[in-house]
């Protein structure tokens, strides 16, 4: 009887980010990659340093007689919440062979010239504004829309420490130099990445490179998960949602002077600013998203789902092409996209297209302002309801000896074989 090749994802809790490792044992082989290493500066579970030095230690461990290895980097696009980590200069007693980026970071390319120094720009020009907004204020705070503005093209900029790093750049890099990948390649042929000695097979499928995709970030009405709306919602059970506590609402004229007073202040123009601020940085945010590295594992058959963050217009790009949707449909594990948010997962890719059961692992810490958000909870429940075992980073699940381990609060990992 032949030895099962077995394939052991673990996700480490490092908050409100990313970080996986995949694991593949064939015969006498091994072969590691590790997906994104970074953490939101409001959502973190621990110091990412301290993330970063787990990973490290897991890889000594695993071979105490060797430099500490990765086959393969990938990093699915350059927001802090997914490649912060490689800041770290732990990193230098590490070798890594390959380190996978979006096309957007390929110096050498005209669209990613174009895209990348775009969004570089705005995030630039985003946060001049907001520290003019600040000042203008006078009293060096900032009003929650505005920080959240903040910290959206903070999250944007371009983590140029941890960049340096992943593309070999200033001296600063691994144990040893790396070859760097600029996925998808314009040559399709190497878009199907094969290492035989596991018998896997890498199916890069984005980020598309048309524009049209790129700015399409939400989902159009009927494919939306249920939001939390003003009056009724189906995540409140059709019970009112207030905006307001009733002993703040007026219920008669008010007093003649405090129409006059809000007149003064130019509240209006104010709370405009502030919003105009935090959509553009949102929709910055959610370009830079849809830039990810979208890829498919297949080893042997058992197929693994890595989207990054891609919204909308990346997974219609995706879904465009049919032996695409064939590879999608039957998964062994999905790492859900964007932390469980309500764009980056469509109903359809849940309802209709993954047809099998699988793992799906949803990397999630608290960050207070999107707690009621994210993850989405009818997202969360669909996932359910489709016989698939969610397996959030914040909550330990059962131990199932040979298929689910469990770490503490550090990781989570799943083992599945082939």
């Amino acid at each position: 009887m032949s030895t099962p090749t077995t394939i052991a994802v673990r996700m480490y809790n490092v908050g409100f980010g990313d970080a996986f490792t995949v694991t593949v044992r064939h015969k006498h082989e091994t072969w590691r990659m590790l997906v994104d290493c970074g953490v939101h500066s409001q959502g973190q579970a621990r110091p990412i340093r301290d993330s970063v030095q787990a990973i490290i230690a897991d890889l000594t461990e695993a071979d105490p007689h060797h430099q500490p290895h990765l086959d393969i980097v990938v990093a699915t696009h350059h927001h802090a919440d997914h490649i912060t980590g490689f800041a770290c200069e732990e990193w230098e007693q590490v070798t890594v062979d390959e380190v996978w980026v979006p096309f957007v970071e390929d110096p050498a390319d005209e669209d990613a010239r174009r895209i990348r120094g775009g969004q570089d720009d705005a995030a630039n020009r985003l946060l001049g504004l907001i520290d003019r907004r600040v000042h203008e204020l006078g009293d060096g705070h900032m009003s929650a829309i505005v920080e959240q503005a903040y910290g959206f093209a903070l999250n944007s900029r371009g983590n140029a420490a941890a960049t340096d790093r992943l593309l070999g750049r200033n001296h600063s890099g691994f144990a040893a130099p790396h070859r760097v990948r600029f996925l998808p390649s314009k040559d399709e042929t190497a878009n199907k990445i094969a290492v035989d000695r596991v018998g896997l097979v890498a199916h890069i499928l984005g980020p598309p490179r048309d524009a049209r995709f790129l700015k399409r970030m939400d989902p159009p009405a009927k494919q939306s998960w249920p939001l939390v709306r003003a009056g009724t919602s189906a995540e409140t059970d059709g019970r009112p949602t207030l905006l307001f506590n009733p002993r703040y609402i007026a219920r008669n004229p008010l007093p003649g002077r405090l129409p006059r007073a809000k007149a003064d202040l130019e509240l209006d123009k104010l709370i405009d600013d502030d919003d105009r601020l935090l959509r553009a940085a949102s929709i910055l945010e959610n370009a830079v998203n849809n830039t990810s590295i979208f890829f498919v594992l297949d080893i042997s058959g058992t197929r693994l789902l890595f989207p990054g963050d891609a919204q909308q217009g990346a997974w219609e790009h995706v879904l465009s092409d049919t032996r695409n949707v064939d590879l999608v449909s039957r998964l062994a594990l999905y790492k859900v996209g964007h932390h469980g948010s309500h764009n980056a997962t469509p109903r359809r890719f849940v309802e209709k297209d993954w047809q099998t059961q699988g793992y799906a692992m949803i990397p999630f810490g608290l960050v207070k302002r999107w707690a009621k958000t994210i993850p989405k909870k009818s997202l969360v429940d669909s996932l359910t309801s489709h016989d698939h075992t969610v397996i959030r980073a914040d909550v330990a699940p059962d131990v199932v000896p040979g298929k689910i381990a469990v770490n503490g609060d550090m990781w989570t990992e799943v083992t599945l074989e082939a």
